[in-house]
């Protein structure tokens, strides 16, 4: 995993509003709502890496319809999409798809979701 550069910004707004207070067993359930307070749905985004639990490809458009349900993200934190070409729904991990074309609150929750990641911290 290539190493990802310190965001001092970042990490200050994670730390005091994503994680602020929570217990170790509490960061999924901090991610939830700060996630949800910040974003903005429905949104375009791309497919930003394959997983092998989901059928779509890097670099596909899908729209991001909103969170899973709070019980589903106690451990990866779920997003609802819908792809461009077809009529499929299901739910894909947030940290597969980077937003396009959205308000700069909704780009700076995602991509503050994709840094906590790629920095290889977990949601639990």
């Amino acid at each position: 995993m290539p190493k990802i550069k310190n965001d001092p910004d970042r990490e200050s707004r994670i730390h005091n509003e994503a994680i602020v207070d929570c217990r170790p067993e509490e960061l999924a359930m901090g991610w939830y709502y700060y996630l949800q307070d910040k974003i903005s749905f429905p949104f375009k985004g791309k497919i930003r890496k394959n997983r092998s639990i989901s059928p779509f490809k890097k670099d596909e458009t899908v729209t991001v319809l909103d969170m899973e349900v709070e019980d589903e993200c106690e451990s990866e934190i779920w997003a609802k999409v819908q792809h461009k070409d077809h009529n499929l729904k299901l739910s894909i991990p947030l940290e597969t798809v980077t937003p396009v074309s959205v308000n700069e609150e909704t780009e700076e929750a995602v991509l503050d979701c994709h840094y906590w990641r790629d920095k290889g911290y977990s949601f639990h």
